[in-house]
């Protein structure tokens, strides 16, 4: 069973664009979707059609319960940057894009044979919200998990990929395709990294393979789409990539191929 497992998105088509054309030559199995997958970015509409075209299980992350209710998005993150940008994405949403979010579960289990496991999440079991990190102490991880018993537990979130074992259970997280971080917690904002990232699981005859994959994207083509879109703070969200060519305030493009970092 060879399963590749994808999530925050976060509205970038582009990027999944990319992932899925790598998967394809992959030979996978199934695709899973762990959440976050139509906010921030430029086109949600797009990936939403395109996840609803692959039908992929997909897990309940905690970008979509903003867009359902955005005062719970205040609640996590009280910018006016944020909420015009969760205001932008959900206002080109379909109710019929919002209902099929709707139907995601915050936890699934997948069996990759009879006796194993793979438990699927966006943060931890317990909250779609919770980080858990590479240093993520085992005695606070033992209260995230408890409860819950896999071969393998896969989650996203905090948008840095990781594999780590914690008393025989093989803990992954596939990182961000449409926005991987640099690192996580961050100061101010974050620094995104110029590619695309997911995961691919391997189950065969009791051998087990995990693979983290970083896929290269078209970042002229991103930055253009970004510029189209009118997305709210465009920018600011183009500043944050570290190899994308700098924007002006009135949104023209420069010819500076000058690395960019979030201007402090």
């Amino acid at each position: 069973m060879k399963v590749a497992l994808i999530s925050d998105i976060h509205g970038n088509y582009v990027s999944l664009k990319a992932v899925l054309a790598d998967i394809d030559k992959q030979e996978v199995d199934d695709i899973i979707c762990l959440g976050d997958i139509a906010t921030l970015g430029p086109q949600p509409a797009e990936v939403v059609a395109e996840l609803r075209k692959l039908g992929c299980q997909t897990v309940l992350g905690n970008h979509e319960t903003y867009l359902f209710n955005l005062d719970l998005g205040r609640a996590y993150m009280d910018s006016n940057w944020f909420m015009n940008a969760l205001q932008w994405c959900h206002d080109r949403l379909s109710k019929s894009d919002l209902d099929y979010m709707k139907s995601f579960k915050p936890i699934m289990k997948f069996r990759l044979d009879s006796g194993t496991v793979l438990l699927c999440f966006h943060g931890s079991p317990r909250s779609y919200e919770e980080n858990i990190f590479a240093s993520t102490p085992p005695e606070q991880l033992d209260e995230m998990l408890d409860g819950y018993e896999a071969t393998v537990m896969v989650g996203g979130h905090t948008h840095v990929q990781m594999v780590r074992q914690h008393k025989g259970t093989l803990i992954v997280n596939t990182g961000s395709v449409g926005m991987p971080f640099e690192q996580m917690p961050f100061v101010d904002a974050p620094t995104v990294m110029p590619w695309a990232e997911y995961a691919i699981l391997n189950w065969d005859k009791g051998v087990l393979g995990v693979e983290l994959r970083r896929i290269p994207i078209d970042l002229n083509e991103l930055r253009n789409v970004v510029l189209e879109s009118k997305m709210p703070e465009t920018s600011d969200w183009i500043h944050n990539w570290v190899t994308l060519p700098d924007v002006a305030a009135t949104g023209r493009l420069l010819t500076s191929k000058t690395d960019q970092i979030f201007k402090k």
